[in-house]
């Protein structure tokens, strides 16, 4: 995913699907960037700065084109795959952009503290007020003063799986826990092979694959208030409901039985790329894989059996179903996405901002593919799959639960520290309340 270390290890990208041209739009309505009294800004440049690379950040681009028409304003959007580990150090430095998309809350914090990023507008404040249910403005405040607008989402927690197999086995797609260890033990029989695969490679960032699984069955199987306690560290890693996390997600990833369709043993998740899943899934010789939806893209890279690329579709080659909760009908998820962060605020900034917190930006950029928003004021049917449509829908909706990435919400030295090197250690066969205790002792580094 683009080489950003967010894009590559929690899926912060948009899901993919190939781009389509670029969306004129019809003028900024209602939330978006009134442009009546734009005179005083026209001709001049914003510079926006973040992670998104590649044909990703030519999309983001593009979905500034009517707007620059519209008001005059030039937005040059520059991506960085080093971002997250450069960006407190330029502001500090002086040399921050007019507005950064930034991927963590945890990291929105510590740019915070530099003293350099700008509250958010009334203007900004009023669309995510409006368009954006209450968790998603937490996440863009810090210590109670609101900051960043959310830009993008992301779901977690998705199943990929082919239609066509579960038919010819006479399995549907599970409606609870247990009914997916069910299904897991049904295959396993009907084939004599691991249903399951799993990628645990990342370079540096290795492990964060399994977080997100842990993530999963905490929220789930705990709730969203243990898990925010949890995401605080007021919940320690050695409390028994993160263990019973773990050992929920061990029955699946630890049992040779179940692990690792077409790679190896239990052992071999660990030196799997984590999107080298997408071809086993599309041939057919791993039925069952865990992925963020952002796996849509890699899935477009890959053959079937039949060397076709695969069709991601209810009826298609492969299709993904949200890990089921505990009871059937619960629905918490866990997700990402990005927050628009200022250092400027000039006049052309501040329209810039308040277009970007809009439902006509959020239109704008599901549009051109591969991606979905969390504003319910944008149109989930420009989403450019059935699938991300779907996801797009269930993000939007009041009645979901939704929580941002555990591990984004931690000190970087668990996060993205501790708690990756503990699911590798964890895979490799280290015991389980070792595992928790080296994790939890992350917080005193």
């Amino acid at each position: 995913m683009n080489g950003l270390r967010s894009h590559q290890r929690r899926g912060y990208i948009a899901v993919g699907v190939a781009a389509i041209a670029a969306l004129a739009l019809a003028g900024c309505t209602e939330g978006g960037g009134d442009t009546s009294s734009s005179g005083d800004i026209s001709g001049k440049t914003v510079q926006i700065s973040g992670g998104i690379t590649g044909s990703e950040a030519d999309n983001l681009q593009k979905t500034f084109d009517q707007f620059t028409k519209d008001t005059g304003v030039k937005v040059v959007y520059t991506g960085d795959k080093g971002f997250e580990g450069n960006i407190v150090t330029k502001v500090a430095g002086g040399s921050a952009p007019d507005i950064a998309i930034v991927p963590q809350p945890g990291l929105l914090a510590s740019l915070v503290g530099t003293g350099e990023v700008k509250e958010g507008t009334k203007d900004v404040e009023a669309n995510v007020d409006k368009y954006w249910a209450p968790v998603w403005k937490d996440y863009g405040s810090v210590d109670g003063t609101f900051y960043s607008a959310p830009m993008l989402a992301n779901l977690k927690g998705y199943v990929y799986y082919s239609p066509k197999s579960f038919k010819e086995w006479g399995v549907e797609p599970p409606k609870t826990w247990d009914e997916l260890i069910t299904l897991t033990k049904t295959i396993q029989e009907k084939t004599g092979q691991p249903p399951w695969c799993a990628g645990f490679s990342s370079g540096d960032a290795s492990g964060w694959p399994g977080t997100d699984w842990v993530e999963d069955l905490v929220l789930r199987q705990s709730g969203a208030d243990v898990y925010d306690s949890w995401a605080k560290g007021d919940t320690k890693f050695t409390d028994p409901a993160i263990k019973d996390a773990f050992d929920a997600v061990g029955t699946i990833l630890l049992d040779p039985n179940y692990v690792n369709a077409g790679f190896g043993d239990v052992k071999s998740i660990n030196s799997t790329a984590f999107g080298d899943v997408a071809a086993k899934i599309a041939d057919g010789s791993c039925a069952l894989t865990h992925q963020a939806s952002f796996l849509t893209a890699n899935l477009l890279t890959v053959q079937t059996a039949d060397g076709k690329t695969p069709t991601i579709a209810p009826d298609g080659d492969v299709y993904a179903f949200l890990l089921p909760g505990i009871k059937e009908g619960e629905l918490a998820v866990e997700g990402g996405g990005e927050f628009v962060t200022a250092f400027s605020d000039d006049a052309a900034t501040q329209e810039v901002l308040k277009y970007m917190s809009s439902p006509e930006f959020a239109d704008a950029r599901v549009k051109l593919g591969g991606a979905i928003s969390a504003n319910n004021g944008a149109d989930p049917s420009l989403a450019s799959s059935e699938f991300l449509t779907e996801a797009m829908k269930i993000v939007q909706d009041p009645n979901t639960t939704f929580r941002f990435d555990a591990s984004d919400l931690m000190p970087a030295a668990v996060g993205s520290g501790s708690f990756w090197r503990g699911m590798v250690d964890w895979i490799d066969g280290k015991p389980t309340d070792q595992v928790l205790s080296d994790i939890q002792a992350g917080y005193q580094n």
